[in-house]
């Protein structure tokens, strides 16, 4: 990965706290053929649909509801990792979207 600018890890840090990021990403034909921000688009776009989900599913009760939340501050974590040009792995997300083809 020795073509990595910066562009390519603040788009990618940006896509985890902010999901409409990854969408852009994934529209846009020279964002989405750079590898590392395709990676952490679809990676974050993911975590972002799971978070929605999981708000909706346990938001009527304010205890539960506080659980997509402090996921969501997780994601801020993974962005710090995406800008300094780390390609990480979330447990059990990462190894599907493989799977699915998603990502490589």
């Amino acid at each position: 990965m020795n073509d990595l600018t910066d562009q390519d890890k603040l788009m990618s840090a940006l896509s985890y706290p902010i999901g409409i990021v990854a969408i852009i990403i994934l529209l846009v034909e020279d964002m989405k053929n750079r590898p590392f921000q395709k990676y952490h688009a679809v990676q974050a776009l993911a975590v972002n649909i799971v978070l929605v989900i999981l708000s909706i599913v346990l938001g009527w009760t304010v205890v539960l509801a506080c659980v997509p939340l402090l996921l969501w501050l997780v994601t801020f974590y993974w962005a710090y990792k995406a800008y300094q040009g780390e390609k990480f792995t979330i447990p059990g997300l990462t190894d599907f979207l493989k799977g699915q083809g998603w990502i490589e």
